[in-house]
């Protein structure tokens, strides 16, 4: 009976075929020679239609026996399984390890390098570590380093307000607000931060004195710009107004990547502006926001080693200031690399958190990425082929 039912089925299936290539073969002599549409359309009904879903019909019950684990082959019914385990012999494959000699070579060629690196760092006595250590701690060095982690404070919280300040005209509908601000971004991102430093410690060459004037009162008061444009206070201005620029990109970039749709909704519940602002976009702004953020704190840390040119004392200049009497060159900028390594792997730190806190609801299905690197880092993994 099965091999019967089988048989059947087959044989309905070929009659269809047969009768969709002689149907096919009339429509192709009616067809139009102007047009690939035939004469009768492809309409419902239609006579190739109707085979279509004929032949549709046997393919979807071939489809359903074979599930059902019977395939028909002249004899008695064998199973999917029992066919696939008589083609594959499990005992017959053998694994085998994809060997990589150029990786290993490469792997082995970085290590000794390295070694060598740190043995001549290590063993060169020009480096002076005895110098290095004594330095390490001197007062005047931590002095310089507390200037140099507090003016990066600083210059950063202005640089985020200006730019986000000036990230919102850019977005703004209206040119009297988004012409200024563009302006703003291409003339202190485009300027070197050292020609910036310069100019504003070199302002009373232009501008002698700042006053106030006020209509019917005269000069309220007036201060001398030496006064006031100290090495410090250029140093600020200057790298404020340098990473406003960038800031306002970094902000302006974060908010285009949420949907416009997000502020419609929030209009849609009666949301003013600035709060769909602080409620809805920045919140998700922010995953865009803080990892560039972060490069440009750390970046900017680096760049505060400038100021040692108008004579603040940071870091770098609390060091010159050391070995232009002792002549101890490398071991003071030795310490120097020591402290900027050690601050920037703290700040490297704070930002992977933050980031993480930003994005939980990512994170919650897959790991940070720096979780992942220390995972790996020393995980050789091992390819296998089939032979």
């Amino acid at each position: 009976m099965i091999a019967a039912h089988y048989s059947h089925a087959y044989y309905q299936f070929d009659q269809s075929q047969a009768l969709l290539q002689r149907s096919l073969a009339n429509e192709k002599e009616k067809h139009n020679a102007f047009t690939r549409r035939p004469v009768g359309g492809w309409r419902d009904g239609c006579e190739i239609s109707r085979l279509a879903r004929t032949i549709a019909k046997c393919n979807l019950q071939r489809r359903r026996l074979a599930r059902e684990g019977a395939i028909y082959n002249g004899g008695p019914p064998v199973t999917v399984k029992e066919e696939s385990q008589q083609q594959i012999d499990p005992n017959a494959l053998t694994v085998v390890p994809l060997g990589h000699p150029w990786r290993l070579a490469a792997v082995v060629l970085v290590i000794v390098g390295v070694l060598l690196i740190v043995r001549s760092a290590i063993f060169n006595p020009n480096f002076q570590w005895p110098v290095v250590a004594t330095y390490l701690f001197n007062p005047l060095i931590m002095n310089g380093l507390g200037q140099t982690i507090s003016l990066t404070f600083i210059v950063m919280v202005l640089a985020i307000v200006g730019g986000t300040i000036a990230a919102l005209m850019m977005l703004s509908p209206s040119k009297l607000l988004s012409i200024p601000a563009k302006a703003f971004v291409w003339l202190f991102r485009g300027a070197p931060a050292l020609v910036q430093l310069v100019l504003w410690y070199n302002l009373s060459l232009v501008i002698k004195n700042f006053s106030l004037w006020v209509p019917g009162y005269g000069t309220v008061f007036s201060v001398s710009t030496n006064d006031v444009m100290t090495p410090m206070v250029a140093a600020v201005v200057a790298l404020s107004l340098h990473e406003s620029g960038y800031m306002a990109e970094i902000v302006r970039g974060g908010l285009k990547s949420v949907s416009p749709g997000q502020g419609e909704a929030a209009a849609c519940l009666g949301m003013n502006p600035g709060l769909s602002l602080r409620r809805i976009i920045l919140p998700q702004a922010m995953r865009m926001i803080i990892p560039p953020t972060g490069n440009e704190t750390i970046n900017l840390l680096k760049t505060t080693s400038l100021v040692s040119i108008i004579a603040v004392g940071d870091l770098l200049y609390s060091a010159q200031s050391i070995y232009a009497r002792t002549f101890e060159t490398m071991p003071l900028l030795l310490v120097v690399t020591f402290w900027y390594l050690a601050v920037v792997s703290v700040m490297s730190i704070g930002q992977y958190y933050l980031e993480r806190y930003y994005s939980r609801d990512e994170t919650r299905h897959q790991g940070g990425a720096l979780a992942f690197a220390w995972r790996n880092v020393f995980r050789f993994r091992k390819n296998e082929v089939v032979a």
